[in-house]
């Protein structure tokens, strides 16, 4: 196969430069800009790194222009319908689905780490009853490295497995508890006979004073809210996951960073935005208002935007949406809530947005967002506790990336470089020349 190579000329009277080109499997191919500096003296511009690839990677892609999400491969849709969340894990973390044998084995390793260290609920106790559930997870995910010093090499593949096993184990209880402290009542401890989602479920909603029984539609609509947020290429979360673990710190730590960046209303706090924005639209008259608040966010001057619209990456439809849609119905339907004011004023707004030439022209496709939060509040979780469901399902895609970059005999500590704009050297004057 012939190598590919691209030649960037100078205007400055610099002399062109050849540098290879890499193919990728699906996707834009890259050029290898390492050598870049080292022959030039220069760097390249580009904030947010937009058009950087950071690394190369075989767990996720995504085509924003056709509307497709592949986790290793298998599209998301076909995963939605046909696996659970666990198997999923097994495949972002293992590179393949399982079989039953191998499903079977690690579901038991996952239940049996379920329960958390009884020293976290005196740490959880520090914290005010109010504080927001995102502050409480950090807090909480980043004590864990202080309990469980056994794991804490990420270089040792077995330590990190460890670490793995013990974070998506017990991230369920982790947000459980900061919803029960948040509300006053007592936690709830796993129950291993449950799916995944069930015990979540239960370990939110059972009290001691009465059997909670876990409603399969529920079940099977969170175990998909999970499934759809797994991972998601490079983000800004999981970005932050690599680059902290580069510096070698171990694999809970590096997942605590990332909570921390997925708490951000442009990322993981998107359907938390959404919802406040149905809750404004309700109080200043619900869905007989909704054609003036549509006017306001046509209008530019008006500072009024739509969340839960579009995506940054998607130029089409969000794969996840078509799939939180079919779910967020079911829901609906299952619970009795059709003539909800709340709900009907969002599937109004669902409705205007797939049929109004301004949203359709412009690619305002409902997002994931937009219907895992109207999901998540049908099923009871209070709005600050959507970004948490988030992180919860984020984390295996978390430490799958972890996992690839620490394996890359290429990695190296991340050290983005800049432009510097400031002050050329200047001499310090006494304090009173100043």
């Amino acid at each position: 196969m012939t190598e590919k190579t691209a030649t960037i000329s100078f205007s400055d009277g610099s002399p062109a430069i050849t540098l290879p080109m890499f193919e990728a499997s699906m996707g834009p191919d890259v050029i290898d800009i390492r050598a870049l500096y080292g022959k030039t003296g220069k760097f390249t511009y580009d904030p947010g790194f937009l058009s950087t690839a950071s690394c190369g990677s075989t767990i996720t892609f995504i085509d924003g222009d056709k509307g497709e999400l592949l986790y290793r491969g298998y599209p998301i849709d076909d995963l939605a319908h046909h696996c659970n969340f666990l198997e999923v894990c097994q495949l972002l973390i293992y590179g393949n689905l399982p079989t039953k044998e191998q499903n079977d084995k690690f579901t038991q390793r996952v239940l049996h780490h379920t329960m958390v260290h009884e020293q976290m609920h005196y740490f959880l106790r520090g914290f005010r009853r109010d504080s927001h559930p995102m502050a409480v997870l950090t807090g909480l995910v980043g004590a864990m490295s202080a309990f469980y010093p056994d794991s804490m090499d990420i270089h040792d593949a077995k330590k990190r497995e460890m670490s793995a096993i013990r974070l998506i184990s017990k991230m369920p209880a982790l947000v459980a508890m900061a919803y029960k402290y948040s509300i006053g009542e007592p936690y709830v401890y796993p129950d291993n006979s449950l799916s995944y989602a069930g015990n979540f479920l239960r370990m939110m909603f059972a009290t001691p004073c009465e059997p909670y029984k876990v409603n399969p539609v529920i079940e099977r609509a969170f175990d998909r809210i999970l499934t759809l947020h797994a991972d998601h290429e490079q983000n800004a979360s999981t970005s932050t996951v690599r680059l902290c673990a580069s510096s070698g710190t171990n694999p809970i730590a590096a997942i605590a960073a990332g909570v921390a960046c997925l708490w951000g209303p442009s990322h993981g706090g998107a359907n938390e935005a959404c919802l406040m924005m149905l809750d404004e639209i309700q109080a200043a008259g619900g869905v007989e208002k909704i054609g003036e608040f549509v006017a306001k966010v046509k209008d530019k001057n008006s500072g009024v935007r739509l969340m839960g619209f579009g995506h940054r990456v998607y130029k089409n439809y969000d794969p996840r949406a078509k799939l939180m849609r079919e779910t967020c119905h079911e829901v609906l339907n299952e619970l009795g809530l059709g003539n909800d004011p709340q709900f009907k004023l969002a599937m109004t707004l669902e409705k205007i947005a797939l049929e109004d030439d301004y949203f359709v022209s412009r690619k305002l496709y409902p997002n994931v967002d937009f219907y895992s939060g109207i999901v998540q509040k049908a099923i009871g979780i209070p709005t600050p506790l959507f970004t948490a469901i988030f992180a919860l399902a984020r984390t295996v895609g978390w430490i799958a990336q972890l996992n690839e970059m620490i394996a890359d005999p290429e990695y190296k500590i991340g050290r983005p470089r800049q432009r510097y704009i400031g002050e050329k050297t200047r001499k310090v004057k006494p304090i009173n020349e100043r």
